[in-house]
């Protein structure tokens, strides 16, 4: 049942997440725009997502997630691969480990290289610069003081992370002291969205400053059914809430925010996408625009995984109880402590070949236990390493096999599709045996327990990783920014072939970013602001960084 409405905005934002929370800020602040954001989730009232340790609930909370999964990935062994993605206010910004990486400045080059003009490092670098509020820095050049978005180095680390850099050191690999310098290669303890003890998250950094002005309306558990475009124009949007169809008309844009899966969902409902796809499935063709839904990448990845009786790590035991309820008095009285860290706390970037000009692994420290089923606490105690591929050859699709725009879509990552894919995992994981081997690992007396010590040879090792590889949830590029046929947007962030409409997240990456991913769709967003509001692009900062 629709209930038609009167209601109209200059701008209608599709998704709470972190790129519609930026955007519901920037556009907003001029008190001439009226802006609504529309989030399918509920508010962010649960009290875990403030918790930064709290992640180990948020990431696998079925009451803040999607529910999705992968079609069964016939490299991996025919697994169906979960997604874990936030469906709450702030989006996956409310569930993720909150690691703040920029990407590599190669990676930006490599975009403006590919047609998306104005996306160079030395383009996107002031808008990194606009949103963050980092102390840890003073006086870099490549970091500033004063945005929006607190970023900080954690005060304690667990020591099996220190042995991790130990190992790192003694196995003569490259150290780093900024991830988000001039070139990030290299191992260290890395910089997280933490305010105070407490998550930030795109809601409590940039949608929460707004919340009282009176030309923004923030709607949530408003799931988006369909895009409106007449005349070759989007115009409106419509949306169910409490099992009620409402319709918003826009006066100027409806901007799609939606991320990597939600996006090009959206756009195929709404009739934008493979023409001969949509009518497969009885949905009428507005937009032949075949790119929409192609290209998706993530980071694939598999670990090692160590058991030990020793109770350094972060983990649920008897031994560890008086410990863990000290912790969490820290916590309460001075947000203080490991549970105001984000648990994954050490990690490096590393070249799977020398003659690469740009690392292409990344090497994270598990200081846990990772339990055989997905459970929020690590039972018992133990520690790992993951060995995550940041340049990943394979490419996958997003497409939809209804016309319910409540049903699922199908999701296909393609993992491990291209053969050097698998190689480079392999050679990161035999790196990180090497280092959970060294000497700074003994005082542990830790035994692997996977894949285990009899995997030796490489079609063992191979066959470990197609039976466990999963990703580490940094979906992008299936609504790609370029100028070539399969591009689904312009530079200027604007769908091919219809007016008045744009998409603004991680989908329209042109190519996956070597790392975390937040971080570049926070400034993708503030980009994107000033692009839609006709503001000039502040002039381009050339600093020194690895190419």
């Amino acid at each position: 049942m629709r209930s038609s409405s009167n209601e109209n905005h200059d701008y209608i934002i599709l998704g709470g997440g972190t790129a519609g929370c930026v955007l519901a800020n920037r556009l907003s602040e001029d008190p001439r725009n009226s802006v609504c954001l529309l989030e399918a989730g509920p508010p962010d009232t649960n009290p875990l997502i403030r918790i930064p340790a709290g992640v180990a609930f948020t990431i696998l909370n079925p009451k803040l997630g999607w529910g999705l999964k992968t079609v069964p990935q016939p490299h991996c062994n025919n697994r169906e691969i979960m997604i874990p993605r936030g469906r709450v206010l702030g989006g996956s910004s409310s569930i993720n480990g909150m690691v703040y990486f920029r990407g590599h400045p190669g990676d930006f080059d490599d975009w403006a290289a590919a047609g998306a003009t104005g996306w160079g490092y030395d383009d996107v670098l002031p808008y990194f610069l606009r949103s963050e509020n980092n102390e840890f820095y003073e006086g870099s050049p490549y970091h500033a003081i004063g945005g929006p978005m607190t970023i900080t180095t954690l005060r304690e680390f667990n020591p099996l992370v220190m042995s991790f850099l130990d190992a790192a050191k003694a196995l003569g690999l490259k150290m780093q002291d900024d991830f988000n310098g001039p070139d990030p290669e290299g191992f260290g303890t890395r910089q997280a969205a933490i305010r105070n003890g407490r998550r930030e998250s795109g809601t409590t950094a940039f949608l929460n400053p707004a919340r009282s002005r009176s030309n923004l309306r923030v709607i949530t558990d408003a799931p988006v059914k369909k895009i409106l475009i007449e005349n070759g124009r989007a115009v409106g949007v419509i949306f169910s809430q409490h099992g009620i169809e409402k319709t918003i008309r826009a006066n100027r844009e409806v901007i799609i925010s939606g991320g990597a899966y939600g996006s090009p969902t959206m756009l195929l409902h709404s009739g934008i996408g493979p023409a001969d796809e949509l009518r497969a499935i009885g949905i009428d063709v507005v937009h032949d625009l075949p790119g929409v839904g192609k290209g998706l990448r993530d980071h694939p990845s598999a670990a090692l995984q160590m058991r030990t009786t020793d109770t350094t790590s972060y983990g649920m035991s008897l031994r560890k109880a008086v410990p863990n309820a000290i912790d969490g008095l820290r916590y309460l009285l001075f947000r203080s402590g490991p549970v105001a860290g984000n648990m994954f706390e050490g990690h490096g970037f590393w070249k799977s070949s020398p003659e690469l000009s740009r690392p292409d692994m990344q090497i994270i420290m598990m200081p846990a236990h990772r339990n055989a089923e997905p459970k929020a606490l690590p039972r018992g105690h133990g520690y790992g390493i993951i060995s995550a591929l940041v340049k990943p050859k394979s490419l996958g699709s997003i497409t939809i096999g209804s016309k319910d725009p409540a049903a699922t879509p199908l999701i296909d990552l393609n993992f491990l599709g291209e053969e050097e894919d698998i190689v480079k995992i392999r050679t990161g994981l035999k790196l990180g045996r090497k280092m959970l081997s060294n000497s700074a690992f003994s005082r542990y007396h830790g035994h692997e327990i996977l894949p285990g010590n009899d995997v030796q040879s490489d079609d063992e090792w191979d066959d470990y990783i197609r039976r466990t590889c999963t990703m580490v949830h940094h979906p992008t590029s299936s609504c790609r920014m370029g100028t070539d046929p399969m591009a689904v947007v312009d530079p200027e962030l604007k769908v091919s072939g219809i007016e008045g409409l744009r998409v603004v997240d991680a989908s329209i990456f042109p190519t996956l970013i070597a790392g975390n991913t937040n971080a570049g769709v926070v400034m993708v967003a503030e980009k994107a602001s000033d692009i839609i509001l006709g503001r000039p692009a502040p002039l381009p900062i050339r600093l020194p960084h690895a190419q």
